[in-house]
């Protein structure tokens, strides 16, 4: 079983249980993002740039080009 980071902190109720957008399988993230609006989606992606971002402060990661 994959280990549970929790990084984004966006939680969704998935079959009874609270789980982190990233942990979700692509077809389950699919199921929850087929029944939200326009806005939602901005604000999902948003939140996740921001973890990105943060991320990649933190441990000082880069791309090299």
């Amino acid at each position: 079983m994959k280990e549970k980071r929790n990084l984004s902190g966006i939680y969704f109720r998935y079959n009874n249980e609270n789980i982190v957008f990233e942990e979700l399988s692509e077809e389950e993230q699919d199921k929850i993002l087929d029944t939200k609006d326009v806005d939602f989606i901005k604000r999902l992606t948003k939140m996740l740039a921001t973890t990105i971002r943060e991320i990649g402060e933190e441990f000082d990661i880069k791309l090299h080009q």
